[in-house]
């Protein structure tokens, strides 16, 4: 048969033979194993290449099929197995190299769009040919192939993106309007689509991957950068910016996996790198580069090789023009500048034969010559050249690529400030001079990216821009006016690292300076942005606390003279007659003014944040003190005359805004005086100061500073057309309003003018000056925010403000307050967190106040119980308003008793006076919920708003705190709402804010938490526990009586708040020890009730069903957790623990009959009844038994815990578990064998039982499902179920165990990847130390002790020998593995004190900690290792001295130092280091460290 076949290769050649029947013959010839060819693949191979090469060179024409049919054929071959096969063997098969040429035409054809055959065929041959190194040699032998398939594929990659991106932008406008397509079609389209770009890139890895490995081994690195250089350079970096960039990632992101677009991106930062950038090249640069006298004598033969200038090469290619398109060309170059610069930084910043310094400059004018790259005009800045980047989207480019450089430059640290000036002529500094003339030439203060290079060439060197100082000052801080957020966040950035600078060069003086002469030229417009922002003012804060007093007085001295001589002759009035003149001159002063209140803002800013004055300061910066305080009441005379006399002559009932401002600004100086003045002589006993405001009042009887405060309230200190008003001047509002405070705290200071009769008057009158509740009245309470400075008070923020002083001196304000104004507070506190804005207050700054903000903090403060007034004013508001609310929604059946007495009660107090809820109100109530509860009927019906309401108003009872109540506080509260939760109904539209389950879950919260007040007893007093519980019960089965239809998240947090009010109360009762017995068979006897039980519905998972087991169960947990008090309460417990277990034990068997215990919760996920609560409640019932039970006696309900027992062993470790179930089941568990163990003691029975819970215990901990997290959850548990195994446990069970766990701690495992097994024996052992033993399981277990800590030591080190082999060296197995390693060492050697004989087990410990790896690890895992090495060294330090003795020179002390080195070497250097250098002016280079680190 083979005879017959042996004329195929003629025929193939034959030009007799149709192509299609040659195509037909050479698939038959390569699948037959009857074909014999001599050398058959490699001939088949040979015609299929032959005949693509000569189509191509046109030589012969067939069909498209014929054409597409040999193309499949290659793609078949390449990637057979056949071939693979034959290869290994080691048989030669090789491609025509003309076929290569041909590859990288139809590549160029691809990229062109008319390529002959399908790309994804083209692409499948490429893979399969560079998948065999026998078939890749056609291009790898010949470096310029490679190249020339590397530059091809990138282009196709190129245009693929840009294509594609365009069409999907075109798509997607075009889907915007028309009808959505068939969705079969459009997925079957995507698929074709996806299917080329998938393969490209795969494709494009394998040719980037092949030809590093090529370019590595070329011999000469001057000819592999100038192919690089001409052929790969602008493809390579145009493919990265696509990859990279977020205009394309819509395209990239969907099409290319995130992996792959890593991969490709980090093989071509390697190609460049290492062409471009090698150390043989290194000369070259530097002849380039460096001035002829920076590398006199160093110029070797090097020289003279290679391409004589790589950078004028590099950089042409860059910025050619004709490589990418034209919209892309300056994003390609200036991402590029900043790739180019890391890698020449990584090659030639660092290493060794050459200095740093040397290699510094290097660096440097490499950058020198990248910057001129972004067309940024740094010559000079001169008016003829033009700036090129002038649109503002490519000067935020520009930006971004010239922060990237520098941001580089100080990184790498290339710029030694001593060298540059000693050695190199400041030639760099006057290089960054040139570059920050042109930022701040061609300022643009809304990219943030200028303020961030600003920044930075700040902490290259202040210096930088010291000549520009002022000029830097205007347009990046006082006369920006850019308020977006980035923006924002820049600009507060760069200007604490100016303000940070300057104080570490302590000289600040001179920065403020500069400053108060910008603030004080002629602004572009007259409303400047805000000074000094929440932030610049914290930044400020800190300088001046590191600075010295008396810089700070220096600073505030500068100030009041800019004042005086600048703005002070502005202000003066002037005679103008004529009408323009006098419009001239009105707004001269009110430019004044405005550059006025911004610097009494600074001043305040400044004064408020010194150092204050004690009585360690030096007695001359004391003198200067009182000198500058002094000036400072002259300037404030000198203001306020000159605002009384410059008033105009024809008075004007409505002030003009510039003596508005100038009023605000004198006030802003009297109240820092005054806070200021009281500080010094506070702390200071030599400062002596003379308040010229309280001395200069002549003629008047009394006190000046009665006086003074009088004429404050009354606004007598202030002309009559000038008095403030919130919407007029709420900044003299609230000036006014902290001066009058201030003074207060002066008189309350003063005990003879307390003594006074007209004192107390003038204080109260004083407190509703300060209060002024008609402001509160006329505005509504709004909630913008307030960022905390004077500065920041306008119209809007000025209630907020107003409420801030109002709350933060409440303790003194509320000593001098009238019921009246308590009243009014509290309502006003009440209102506000009604209304407070819950979404806005999540995205509030932490240092901005809301009206509402400011009413929380009170709310939930320790300070406000203590307020009783103000606290009972309050509760009592809440109170009225939830009558007010009930009251509306009652039912016109039926009107409650109590709302009748109520309003008879109202009715006798007087007008004004607040309504009283009586005792009479109260009995009401009580008489009210019995009704209710005997009737089954209800009072009120709720509507959806009188439902959200009701809610707020809870809402906030639950915040305050139950102790600050009173007793009649308390026990109107809660019988008001105990009254709603029995007596009150939502109407049964489902309201939007949750529905009748979240209402009431809500409201029996709140109850819960007025019961744990010291106050309760009195609500006792009224009603017994056992009605209350009675009641409530009854409340809760009456609305749920329906079986369970909807199950929402909402009713079962309602039956766990139920619960937790059951064993609360209960726990009262008990507590209290008064009528226990009657309270608690009350609550019995409702519960057991066999008209209870005949209520329930037939499902049996009804929300009936699962109340009633929750309230039983809580019920008898309470009951349970107090037994042995005394005898008689145990006997009364155990008694009516009987009783309820008469009735949890059938309802529990009737609920699982009709299904399986554990199947619930997977074919009913919406049951009530789930795993956990079933497990819970047999929990339950089974620790009622074993209370009651005497010893080897039986149980009630054994088969059924029997049942529970073996189902839970069977499902608790097979297949992933909610954790509230593996919880409930593990404390079952540990309540099952405690009653076996009481019941049959020690047995075969027990043995087998002991050891399934061990296995299953072991099987869960190395369940592959469970995290480590959730692990660290069931520890707790599975500690009591270990404890309760080995309480009374046999040296045999106890021996078993042993074996468990040496079996566990194998290093084989841990080789073989499977180390949870090993991390269950881990845990077993940490458990197990800290748990009571018998004591002969204690010897067993301390004998065994020390081949425990070998085994883990050793597991330890196996660890890191298992990752230092893995290929990524990754370390995710330090945090769930290696610390708990740790922690179980730790806990034994605790255990161990006193046992461990042997130090040297110690030392072994030691050693593993000492090998431990702490370097690349995030911050979480390593805090956690750090935590854990921290409590191991603790515990040999605490327990075994003597090993610590042994080995502290080497191991110990090793350990801290590694630990404390990696922790201070983690972070970086700090920023403005280098300014030292040029404080102290010394050749030696020095650099600061990060201060607040």
């Amino acid at each position: 048969m083979a005879a017959i076949y042996s004329g195929i290769h003629l025929k193939l050649k034959s030009p007799q033979t149709p192509w299609e029947d040659r195509l037909k013959l050479a698939r038959f010839a390569w699948i037959s194993s009857q074909c014999l060819l001599p050398n058959k693949e490699q001939v088949l191979l040979d015609w299929c290449t032959h005949a693509l090469t000569i189509w191509h060179s046109k030589k012969v024409e067939f069909s498209q099929d014929v054409l597409e049919g040999l193309w499949c054929y290659l793609d078949e071959v390449v990637h057979s197995r056949k071939l693979h096969s034959f290869i290994k063997e080691g048989k030669t098969v090789t491609l025509r190299l003309n076929m290569a040429q041909l590859l990288l035409d139809l590549l160029q054809d691809c990229t062109h769009g008319r390529p002959p055959v399908a790309l994804p065929t083209i692409l499948s041959v490429c893979r399969g040919i560079l998948s065999s190194s026998a078939l890749s040699s056609v291009f790898t032998t010949k470096y310029e192939l490679m190249v020339s398939l590397l530059a091809k594929s990138c282009l196709l990659a190129c245009h693929e993106i840009q294509t594609q991106s365009h069409t999907k932008r075109q798509k997607d406008e075009t889907e915007y309007l028309q009808v959505e397509p068939d969705s079969d079609l459009m997925i079957t389209d995507e698929s074709k689509k996806d299917k080329p770009s998938s393969n490209l890139f795969e494709v494009l890895l394998q040719v980037l991957v092949c030809y590093l490995s090529v370019q590595r081994q070329q011999a000469n690195p001057n000819r592999v950068f100038t192919l690089v250089t001409n052929q790969l350079v602008q493809p390579l970096v145009l493919l990265r910016f696509l990859l990279t960039s977020q205009d394309f990632a819509p395209y990239t992101h969907l099409h290319v996996r995130q992996q792959l677009r890593k991969d490709v991106r980090l093989k071509i930062d390697s190609i460049l790198q290492l062409a471009l950038f090698p150390s043989e090249q290194m000369a070259s640069y530097k002849v380039e580069l460096l001035p002829a006298k920076e590398d006199s004598g160093k110029r070797g033969s090097g020289g003279t090789k290679g391409p004589l200038k790589p950078v004028g090469a590099l950089l042409s290619k860059l910025d050619a023009q004709d490589y990418c398109e034209p919209t892309l060309r300056y994003s390609v170059k200036s991402d590029a500048s900043s790739l180019m610069f890391r890698f020449f930084l990584e090659s030639y910043g660092k290493g060794k034969g050459e200095s740093d310094e040397e290699r510094g400059m290097l660096c440097f004018y490499f950058l020198a010559r990248l910057l001129p790259m972004l067309d940024l005009q740094l010559h000079g800045g001169s008016a003829e050249q033009k700036s090129p980047p002038g649109s503002p989207q490519s000067w935020s480019q520009a930006l971004q690529a010239a922060e990237s450089l520098l941001s580089q430059a100080l990184s790498a640290d290339i710029y030694n400030i001593a060298a540059d000036r000693i050695r190199h002529g400041e030639v760099q500094l006057r290089f960054f001079r040139t570059v920050a003339q042109t930022l701040l030439n061609e300022a643009q203060p809304s990219v943030p990216s200028w303020y961030r290079c600003l920044k930075v060439l700040l902490n290259l060197n202040h210096l930088i821009l010291e000549p520009d100082l002022e000029h830097l000052l205007s347009s990046a801080w006082v006369n920006a006016e850019n308020m977006e957020a980035q923006v924002q966040r820049a600009r507060q950035l760069m200007v604490s690292a100016l303000l940070r600078t300057y104080a570490k060069l302590r000289q600040l003086p001179h920065l403020f300076s500069s400053l108060l002469s910008v603030i004080c030229q002629p602004a572009p417009d007259q409303r400047r942005p805000p000074l000094l922002s929440e932030g610049v003012s914290a930044s400020l804060r800190f300088c001046l606390l590191d600075s010295s007093p008396s810089q700070a007085l220096e600073i505030c001295s500068l100030v009041l003279q800019n004042v005086r001589s600048h703005l002070l002759p502005d202000l003066v009035n002037e005679e103008l007659d004529e009408e323009e003149r006098e419009t001239d001159g009105r707004q001269k002063k009110e430019a004044a003014s405005l550059k006025l209140c911004c610097l009494c803002q600074l001043l305040h800013v400044v004064l408020f944040n010194l150092k204050t004055l004690d009585n360690s300061s030096p007695l001359l910066l004391v003198r200067r003190s009182e000198a500058f305080m002094q000036e400072m009441q002259e300037m404030m005379k000198d203001l306020l005359n000159m605002s009384l006399k410059s008033a105009p002559k024809k008075r004007k009932k409505k002030a003009l805004e510039w003596e508005q401002k100038t009023q605000e600004a004198i006030l802003l100086l009297r109240y820092t005086w005054v806070e200021v003045d009281a500080l010094f002589h506070i702390h200071c006993s030599k400062y002596t100061s003379v308040d010229s405001f309280l001395t200069a009042e002549d003629g008047t009887e009394g006190s000046p500073l009665l006086t003074h405060l009088e004429a404050l309230i009354s606004g007598a200190i202030l002309p009559t057309r000038l008095h403030p008003t919130p919407s007029c001047s709420p900044v003299s509002c609230l000036l006014l309003k902290l001066l009058t405070l201030q003074q207060m705290k002066k008189v309350l200071l003063d005990r003879a003018l307390l003594g006074e009769s007209s004192t107390t008057a003038l204080l109260k009158t004083a407190v509703r000056f300060i209060v002024a509740k008609s402001e509160f009245e006329e505005e509504p309470i709004g909630d913008d925010v307030w960022d905390g400075q004077i500065g920041g008070v306008n119209v809007s923020t000025y209630p907020a403000a107003h409420w801030f002083v109002v709350v933060s001196n409440l303790p003194l304000l509320v000593l001098h307050m009238s019921e009246e104004d308590v009243r009014d507070v509290a309502d006003v506190l009440v209102d506000s967190l009604m209304h407070r804005d819950v979404e806005r207050s999540g995205d509030q700054l932490p240092g901005c106040l809301s009206f509402s903000s400011v009413s929380s903090q009170l709310a939930l403060s320790k300070v406000f119980p203590e307020l009783p007034s103000v606290f009972s004013a309050t509760v009592r508001s809440i109170v009225r308003r939830i009558i007010g609310v009930l009251k509306v929604g009652l039912t016109p059946k039926r009107k409650p008793s109590f709302v009748m007495v109520y309003e008879k009660e109202t009715g006798l107090v007087p007008s004004g006076s607040e309504p009283v809820f009586s005792p009479l109100v109260a009995e009401a109530v009580v008489q009210d919920i019995s009704a209710s509860f005997k009737a089954g009927e209800v009072f009120v019906l709720l509507t959806d708003t009188q439902t959200k309401e009701l809610l707020n108003l809870i809402q906030i009872l639950f915040n305050l705190n139950p102790d600050g109540m009173n007793s009649e506080d308390l026990s109107s509260v809660f019988l008001l709402l105990f009254f709603t939760f029995t007596s009150t109904s939502v109407r049964p539209e489902p309201p939007e804010t949750g529905g009748d389950a979240l209402f009431f879950g809500k409201l029996l919260r709140t109850l819960t938490r007025l019961l744990e007040g010291i106050g309760f007893p009195s609500v006792l007093k009224l009603v017994h526990g056992g009605t209350l519980l009675q009641t409530a019960l009854a409340s809760l089965l009456r609305r749920c009586r329906t079986p369970a239809v909807i199950i929402t998240s909402d009713w079962l947090e309602l039956v766990s708040v139920a619960q937790g009010f059951i064993k609360s109360l209960v726990q009262l009762i008990i507590t209290r020890n008064s009528s226990v017995r009657l309270n608690l068979e009350q609550v019995a006897s409702y519960l057991t009730n066999k008209e209870i039980l005949n209520e329930q519905p037939g499902s049996g998972a009804s929300m009936f069903v699962h109340l009633l087991l929750a309230s039983l169960t809580s019920f008898s947990q309470a009951m349970l957790s107090n037994l042995g008090r005394n005898k008689a309460i145990d006997q009364t417990l155990t008694e009516i623990l009987t009783r309820v277990t008469s009735l949890l034990g059938p309802t529990v068997e009737s609920a699982l009959k009709p299904q399986s215990v554990f199947s619930e919760a997977v074919a009913q996920p919406a049951s009530a009844l789930g795993q956990a609560f079933v497990v819970e409640v047999v929990t339950v019932m089974l620790r009622i038994e074993v209370a009651s039970l005497e010893n080897n006696g039986t149980m009630t309900h054994d088969n059924l815990y029997q049942a529970i027992c073996q189902q839970i062993l069977r499902e608790m470790s097979s297949a992933p578990r909610p954790m509230d179930f593996l919880v409930c089941s593990l404390r079952f568990l540990s309540a099952f064998y405690k009653a076996m163990e009481k019941m049959r003691g020690q047995g075969e029975e027990m043995e087998e039982l002991y050891v399934q819970i061990i296995q299953n215990v072991d099987h869960l901990l190395k369940a592959p499902w469970l995290s480590s997290t959730d692990s660290a959850k069931l520890q707790p548990e599975v500690k009591d179920l270990l404890r309760h195994l080995v309480e009374k446990n046999t040296t045999s069970q106890f021996n078993m165990l042993l074996l468990m766990i040496r079996e566990g701690l194998d290093v084989h495992k841990l080789r073989a990847g499977n180390w949870k097994e090993v991390l269950s024996a881990v845990i077993t052992v940490e458990l197990l130390s800290s748990c009571p033993l018998p004591e002969t399981c204690s010897k067993a277990l301390w004998l065994f002790a020390p081949q425990i800590i070998s085994a883990m030591v050793f597991l330890s080190r196996s660890v890191l020998q298992f990752l230092a082999r893995s290929a990524s060296q990754d370390l995710a197995l330090t945090l769930p593995f290696t610390v708990p390693t740790v922690t179980a060492l730790t806990s034994l050697l605790r255990q161990g004190e006193g046992r461990i004989a042997n130090p040297q087990h110690v030392i072994l410990v030691l050693g593993a900690l000492q090998s431990l790896p702490l370097d690349h690890l995030n911050p979480n895992v390593y805090h956690s290792a750090f935590l854990a090495i921290h409590e191991a060294l603790f515990a040999i330090i605490k327990c075994h001295p003597q090993a610590l003795l042994l080995v502290f020179r080497a191991s110990f002390l090793w350990a801290l130092v590694s630990l404390f080195h990696s922790r201070l070497t983690g972070k970086g250097e700090g920023e403005g280091g280098r300014h030292a250098a040029n404080a102290v002016r010394s050749g030696n280079r020095t650099r600061d460290g990060d201060v607040e680190d």
